[in-house]
């Protein structure tokens, strides 16, 4: 035995060494934060001028008309490696100058390759949203301006042998894919911008060329969301189209390995994975140091009095201004946003009032693009006090200039998306506050969860002489909700769309990713119904067991003259109750029974096979404790043990958690 070990040893050391496994680089990249070092002390190898290879000097004079007098640590040490002949994997916290990180780099390959022929493309920008392309493209606008031959055709016809960057914006809905093929054969750029299904239908069109000789760079800015949002298909589809020699960058504010592996297919060669997070005197965190994270314990209806106290300008927040000067509330679903934008001018005071007010502009994902286009462009170029109420749609990646406040409402249902919501504030050195509702009990599970990812929240303190206590009174909260429904007494559609809005928060709920924290049956019927300012609960029946509909609001209203606002609305309804008068019908909603009948369809998921899905979620619970069990079975002694220390580690947070509760800060306001 001695003798056949002796012989295997050499045979191992000559077998073949292992590839390096994607993003086996890692840069880890620890920017000093205010209790760290004061920003006289930032190291003078974050200058401009210090990067190697040197930037060309219309790039340093814009970037520093752009006022950016200093590089942020992600740019610092990804520019250098994108310019070079790196792949790279960037994960760094919002706000941190990702963009200029992957446009500087491309623009500077450009111009200084050979000039591209004409319907060669050199490189390709994909967002998961028109929104965060439009603002990707609008930088790139910005930047080039100060490159005469790319600014202006007067500055190429001057120079006309001088290289020219001409970038085309691609998004989908807005233009028909002949028009932007036009566009394309007519302006012959070479750097596109757009989200993955319009550009693969561009990259399809035989006309548009990616060959080795012109194609530089790709780039997949929110690299995990465009996976989350299903678009690996059409992902794979361009990248087929793309030269293998190129360089290629992923950059998000969380890209975990799972991501990176899901995305080799993207040609990644040996990147280099440049983490930059934010270390504090005590922790680490994966948030901007200037971003305070904090938390509020409520039920529904005392969140809409939190709501009017942190948004007053005597909440004490915002010392310098009194009112935030852009806030973004985030809600669970489409139809919420509409109806609420309906309903906070009830609470919130107005753009008219003496001391001052707010704006509100909704945006979801259901609008058209015309009408979401708008309304983002009145949010962000609004030079008074704003509220922006949308979903997750505006959750990542959008750089919205003066956000000083993010309200998250309702949690998300991702909780990958609560460091993005959290993100559109405290950007680039601005100071900003984000602060979650969450209700008691099991809730509050979630402070722990969030303290394992490395965002920790603290809690929430208003100042103590403007409010009597800490808590909304019943009083307080009963005169909130008679405001709303004051405001839905005065359309039906109001009140149907109230009914709606109701359904699909609850369903929203259902389907947390952390459902052991956030659970329906955990759920006051009650006090939910009133927060949303409901006459009566909707008709649910998947939930007739938990007593939804049994759940009495007290609001008496005679339905029968209960009018819409909107004139034709109001006249086939008053019609539809004189022909059930004549036919004996004993309501008016009877006699669309037929356009009930051809709805069904669409609710048939969420009601009638209520039953048919309770069996299959009781097979799947089954099915996934065997699997569980067959896992552990199949685990090997080391990970067992790596699993414990991991559930240890949980308990451990919790436990340090409620020792020093009494001890922790709380946030008492913006300096």
């Amino acid at each position: 035995m001695p003798a056949s070990t002796t012989e295997k040893k050499p045979k191992q050391k000559q077998k073949p060494l292992k590839q390096k496994p994607v993003a086996a680089e890692i840069l880890k990249i620890e920017p000093p934060t205010t209790e760290d070092a004061p920003p006289s002390e930032t190291p003078a190898k974050q200058s401009w001028q210090s990067l190697k290879p040197q930037l060309s000097p219309w790039v340093l004079g814009a970037v520093d008309s752009m006022g950016f007098s200093k590089m942020t640590p992600v740019q610092a040490s990804t520019i250098p490696l994108f310019m070079g002949n790196k792949d790279v994997v960037v994960e760094a916290v919002t706000g941190s100058g990702k963009t200029l990180s992957f446009l500087i780099p491309i623009v500077e390959r450009l111009l200084r390759g050979e000039p591209k022929k004409k319907n060669h493309v050199g490189a390709i920008v994909i967002s998961p949203t028109r929104e965060l392309a439009t603002q990707i493209h609008s930088v790139l606008k910005s930047l080039l301006a100060f490159h005469a031959p790319s600014a202006s055709k007067e500055g190429a016809e001057a120079d006309p042998s001088a290289t020219r960057i001409t970038p085309l914006l691609l998004l989908g809905g807005t233009t028909p894919p002949a028009q932007d093929l036009k566009n394309f054969l007519q302006q012959s750029p070479n750097f596109l911008i757009g989200t993955p299904g319009r550009l693969n239908e561009l990259l399809a069109s035989q006309h548009v060329l990616c060959t080795t000789d012109s194609f530089e760079a790709l780039v997949l800015d929110e690299a995990d969301r465009l996976l989350d949002l299903g678009f690996k298909e059409t992902l794979t589809k361009i990248i087929s189209r793309l030269p293998k020699q190129r360089r290629t960058g992923l950059f998000s504010a969380s890209v975990s390995d799972a991501i990176v592996g899901s995305l080799v297919r993207t040609g990644l060669r040996n990147p280099v994975k440049i983490a930059v997070k934010v270390h504090t005197a005590k922790k680490e965190k994966r948030t901007p140091a200037s971003l305070a994270m904090t938390y509020i314990l409520a039920t529904p209806r005392q969140r809409l009095v939190h709501l009017q106290r942190i948004l007053s300008p005597v909440s004490g927040l915002f010392p310098v201004t009194n009112l935030p000067q852009k806030t973004i509330i985030y809600l669970s679903n489409c139809v919420s946003v509409d109806y609420f934008a309906s309903l906070f001018p009830a609470i919130l005071p107005g753009p008219k009032s003496k001391s001052g007010g707010y704006t509100i502009v909704p945006l979801h994902g259901k609008q058209s693009p015309k009408i979401r286009q708008t309304n983002f462009a009145q949010f962000t170029s609004s030079t008074s006090p704003s509220i922006l109420l949308t979903t997750d749609l505006a959750a990542r990646g959008l750089d919205i200039p003066e956000v000083d406040l993010v309200v998250q409402i309702d949690p998300p249902t991702d909780p990958k998306v609560f460091l993005h919501r959290c993100g559109r504030a405290g950007r680039a050195g601005r100071k900003g506050l984000a602060v979650i509702f969450l209700s008691r009990g099991r809730e509050e599970g979630y402070i722990d969860f969030l303290e394992v990812r490395k965002t920790p929240v603290v809690p929430l303190v208003l100042i103590q002489d403007s409010y009597d206590a800490e808590n909304p009174t019943e009083e307080e909260t009963a005169q909130v909700v008679q405001k709303l429904r004051a405001v839905v007494l005065r359309d039906r559609a109001l009140h149907e769309k109230g009914m709606k809005a109701f359904v699909s928060h609850v369903r929203a709920h259902s389907k947390h990713q952390t459902a052991s924290i956030f659970r329906v049956k955990d759920i006051e019927w009650k006090d939910l119904a009133e927060a949303f300012a409901l006459l009566r609960m909707p008709k649910m029946p998947e939930l007739r067991a938990e007593g939804v509909e049994k759940v009495v609001l007290g609001v008496e209203v005679n339905m029968s003259t209960f009018a819409y606002r909107d004139k034709v609305k109001e006249k086939a309804r008053l019609e539809a109750l004189a022909v059930a008068a004549e036919t004996g019908a004993p309501e008016y909603s009877k006699v669309h029974q037929n356009d009930k009948d051809k709805k069904r369809k669409r609710t048939e998921a969420w009601s009638e096979k209520t039953d048919a899905a309770d069996v299959r979620e009781a097979r799947r619970e089954k099915r996934g404790k065997k699997r569980e069990a067959e896992r552990q079975n199949k685990m090997a002694p080391e990970e067992k043990q790596k699993e414990a220390e991991w559930k240890e580690l949980v308990e451990e947070v919790k436990r340090r958690r409620k020792e020093s509760e009494k001890g922790d800060a709380e946030f008492e306001g913006l300096e």
